[in-house]
């Protein structure tokens, strides 16, 4: 794969790309990821899913990354930092969303999508940083590679997209 860049879109940027972000979003839930949508993903649903956070981009309450191949352009995966949290939390975010277009996996696109998101909340002032992931995946292998720290496992807290029970690992990391 030629070198992944990583970059923060704005609200109109990430209109612009509401097509293609929709696309990675579809072939990760039809790939099998717990992402918060059950399959099959419809255009529609997934393409709504990123204007809302084309919305709170704008607004200041997240930031959206994408990994974009250099030499094309093509986006390969994304990730949000969720900025904005209650006045007793100025100091945390979340992570979510963290996607890797199945085609894109295993060439390190995840972990420069968590590393950027990390220095952004770094540069953002936050101090902890907490996120939740589908027990046993990839994106779990991930994170204890990349030091978070696991809390502890939910047992069926979400479904699988083919709406078996899905339990969830929770991880935190200290900046």
């Amino acid at each position: 794969m030629n070198e992944i860049a990583v970059v923060a879109l704005t609200r109109e940027e990430t209109r612009g790309a509401v097509q293609h972000l929709a696309d990675i979003l579809i072939a990760c839930v039809h790939g099998g990821a717990s992402v918060s949508f059950m399959a099959p993903l419809s255009r529609e649903k997934a393409e709504s899913f990123w204007h809302g956070v084309a919305e709170a981009v704008g607004k200041g309450e997240r930031d959206l990354l994408v990994a974009k191949v250099q030499a094309t352009g093509e986006l390969v995966g994304t990730v949000q930092v969720l900025l904005k949290q209650t006045e007793n939390q100025p100091h945390r975010a979340s992570i979510v969303k963290m996607l890797v277009h199945p085609d894109a996996r295993g060439r390190g696109v995840g972990t420069k999508l968590l590393s950027c998101a990390e220095k952004l909340a770094r540069s953002s002032n936050k101090t902890l940083l907490v996120l939740d992931t589908a027990t046993g995946s990839d994106a779990e292998r991930l994170y204890d590679r990349m030091g978070w720290n696991r809390v502890g496992v939910i047992p069926d807290y979400a479904l699988w997209p083919d709406g078996r029970p899905c339990s969830t690992t929770i991880f935190y990391k200290t900046l």
